[in-house]
């Protein structure tokens, strides 16, 4: 009888471990390129969501996350390609935080993630062809579509009774739907646009570029490009020109590198970044800053969220299989139920245990629509004194 109880017990331990290894989760950021500035702190939000579920030991009965980082290069499709590969087929990854940039996000999902049945959840990829590029459910951003913020920055700049602008953007899927975006708005509410010029990154003078900028003239230069490329080329021949005073920032210039290279140079321009405020933004801030890393950086918390959706996910489809939770996604991410916060994840997992419904903010409110990006807030800047400082939230 003793020999019967013991090997009952000994098949319920392994049967409530069943569910409990250690899996690997995937990074594929830009960790060299034109936005490799950026990507650390991304990659550290992602990292922190994954460090907080394996210290919980509440996931699908103790599962532990390993991270595994691999470098897109930001615009280089092929190499990005290669990176998810790797991920996905070499190092046995269960879900991606990436793509960084549009056009190798796209080429990554399309022909990697989605044959694979791998979901991709990215932090940063803004173009607006992804509201509608056919990923067959494994692809979702926790960043807003560059749609939203062209209408964004039109009301920014005309608030600053700025009636016309030059704009150039580097020549890649995000430059362009964010121009294009940019562009309707401005026009659409009486803006006037003088030029829409392309500019290619790796470029050791943009001589040419500038002249055409400022030949066509404009109250303000408008540059959506990437701060560690052709963007902060093209700022520094203007500004070496004097060919505009004011400049314009999108996402992909607002940087540590702005400050650093320019400071008091460009006092007085502005631009914006999506973001959040609020209980979780703060309580990621909190949490980024014991982890030793600077929480305000662009898209670090949009890292945390895409990495956080998936390990939430897999606990309320008790699978850590994508095929299986990424149907779990939407209903994670858009409630109803109780908010989790960063800092929560372990209520969060304690709950869908327990078949309870949660509704993820996360670190920038995070609310999907179109089924797969989240609407998004956007935080305004100023340059003041060389410093980014916010102004308000949108």
């Amino acid at each position: 009888m003793r020999k019967l109880l013991l090997a009952s017990a000994a098949i319920a331990l392994t049967a409530g471990g069943a569910l409990a290894e250690d899996i690997k989760m995937g990074i594929s950021l830009g960790f060299t390129g034109p936005l490799e500035s950026m990507s650390p702190a991304m990659a550290q939000g992602a990292e922190m969501a994954m460090k907080e579920v394996s210290a919980s030991g509440k996931l699908l009965g103790g599962t532990t996350i390993t991270p595994v980082r691999g470098d897109s290069t930001c615009i280089d499709a092929a190499a990005a390609t290669a990176t998810v590969e790797r991920l996905i087929t070499s190092e046995g990854v269960k879900g991606i935080v990436g793509g960084m940039c549009s056009g190798e996000a796209i080429a990554s999902v399309t022909n990697v993630g989605v044959p694979n049945g791998v979901v991709m959840i990215s932090p940063s990829a803004t173009s607006p062809a992804l509201s509608s590029a056919d990923t067959k459910g494994f692809f979702f951003r926790t960043s807003p579509s560059d749609a939203r913020q062209g209408e964004v920055m039109t009301d920014i700049i005309q608030e600053h009774g700025v009636k016309s602008v030059a704009l150039t953007y580097t020549n890649n899927d995000y430059g362009k739907g964010l121009a294009d975006s940019f562009a309707e708005a401005f026009k659409a509410k009486g803006g006037k646009v003088t030029i829409v010029a392309a500019h290619d990154d790796g470029k050791a003078d943009y001589a040419a570029e500038v002249a055409a900028l400022a030949a066509a003239g404009g109250d303000a230069l408008v540059i959506a490009g990437y701060v560690d490329q052709g963007g902060s080329g093209i700022l520094r021949g203007a500004l070496d020109s004097g060919a505009f005073e004011t400049f314009v920032f999108p996402d992909g210039m607002v940087g540590e590198t702005l400050e650093k290279n320019f400071g008091k140079e460009i006092d007085g321009s502005f631009g914006q970044m999506p973001s959040s405020e609020g209980a979780g933004h703060d309580k990621f801030l909190a949490a980024a800053k014991e982890a030793g890393f600077d929480g305000t950086s662009v898209y670090s918390g949009e890292a945390y969220d895409a990495a956080a959706l998936m390990l939430l996910a897999m606990q309320a489809a008790g699978s850590t299989d994508p095929k299986v939770y990424k149907d779990k996604i939407l209903e994670i991410a858009n409630g109803p139920g109780e908010k989790i916060l960063p800092g929560e994840l372990a209520k969060g997992l304690e709950l869908l245990k327990e078949g309870k419904a949660i509704d993820y903010d996360g670190a920038t409110s995070v609310t999907f629509v179109n089924g797969r990006e989240n609407a998004g807030t956007f935080r305004e800047i100023a340059i003041k004194d060389g410093k980014i400082e916010t102004v308000t939230y949108r």
